[in-house]
């Protein structure tokens, strides 16, 4: 049985997000797409970027193609479209730009290889993944060429599929610990429904400024946008009648450096979701342990990692011990898949 078999019934939109450049994101999704194929499944398949081309255009690296079977729905701007080594039919022009011109919404008339875009935009994203679901697809599976943060935002899809290997570190033991620490993140509690989530969601967010939520339902908006060079203010302005304090930007370690420890283990730090967080696997431990607690307004679902035991610096790490070790980090909640090994 495969990961996609699995999945297809509990989600309609899945996002491919590298843990890091060359993590093994092309590779999963070539994975995922040749599933579909042996399942005989109708896909849609798009991108927060482009992908599919022979050379990383960064790195100036060999890349994985993308190979798409007959019949499935592909995001293709205009400049590439000639570039497509199968036949395209065209099924509408877009009105969503990106730098190669405008998207075009194509069928595979023939299987072969395809360079994939979308807009990078979150909102046109979202509106493409309608119009795309509106042809009758089984499955839509998103390519995050650009940005692993934004294109793992829960506004973009049901749920992503976490790309990681043995580019992050040159021991496993480093690669199972950063990925399981961004799996807790993306997986962490939400705020409870109440009249404080009511009020973050209906009029705090919307002024994307710091806001302090106090005892009885008061709040106190900062001229603060993001906490980034804050800490010693947030530290004075959080006082025993502090509940929740709602961060709209970054938190990072310097974020909350100055903050007292007492009173960052009172309060409660909202985020709008767990890609805002950017602190390690180690401080993010230490901090819990001293009682740091953070929520978001929105998690993220994550429905599978696949792991990649090869590194293009040319190093690389025995499959099944790093799918063991995988596994046994993450633990039975979600599937984990070794790419190259299926």
């Amino acid at each position: 049985m495969g990961l996609l078999y699995q999945l297809k019934d509990q989600y309609k939109t899945l996002s491919i997000v590298g843990m890091a450049k060359n993590a093994g994101k092309t590779t999963a999704l070539n994975y995922l797409i040749e599933e579909a194929m042996d399942e005989g499944m109708f896909l849609g398949v798009t991108s927060t970027g482009r992908d599919g081309e022979t050379c990383d255009l960064v790195t100036n690296t060999d890349k994985p193609k993308v190979y798409l079977d007959t019949g499935t729905i592909v995001t293709v701007p205009v400049q590439l479209y000639e570039l497509a080594e199968t036949g395209l039919e065209i099924i509408k022009k877009t009105r969503f730009g990106t730098a190669l011109g405008e998207l075009l919404i194509c069928r595979v008339a023939d299987s072969g290889y395809v360079q994939i875009a979308g807009p990078v935009n979150t909102a046109d994203h979202r509106k493409l993944c309608e119009e795309i679901a509106s042809l009758g697809v089984d499955l839509i599976l998103i390519d995050g060429a650009i940005d692993r943060k934004s294109i793992a935002a829960p506004e973009t899809s049901d749920a992503i599929i976490l790309a990681t290997g043995a580019v992050l570190s040159r021991t496993i033991r480093k690669v199972v610990e950063e990925t399981v620490h961004i799996v807790n993140l993306y997986s962490m509690d939400r705020l409870e429904a109440g009249p404080v989530r009511e009020m973050i969601a209906s009029e705090i967010a919307g002024e994307n400024r710091i806001t302090l939520v106090k005892k009885g339902g008061q709040t106190q908006h900062l001229d603060l946008k993001t906490g980034l060079g804050a800490s010693r203010f947030l530290d004075e302005v959080i006082d025993d009648e502090t509940t929740h304090v709602y961060i709209p930007g970054a938190l990072t370690q310097s974020v909350i450096a100055d903050i007292h420890p007492a009173k960052l283990a009172r309060v409660q730090i909202v985020l709008k979701d767990p890609t805002r967080i950017f602190i390690g696997a180690l401080p993010w431990q230490q901090l819990k342990k001293r009682g740091f607690h953070v929520c978001v307004m929105e998690k993220i679902e994550v429905a599978a990692v696949t792991v990649n035991p090869f590194s293009p610096e040319g190093y690389s790490f025995d499959h099944e011990e790093l799918l063991r070790a995988m596994q046994d980090g993450i633990g039975d909640r979600i599937p984990v898949v070794d790419v190259k090994l299926g």
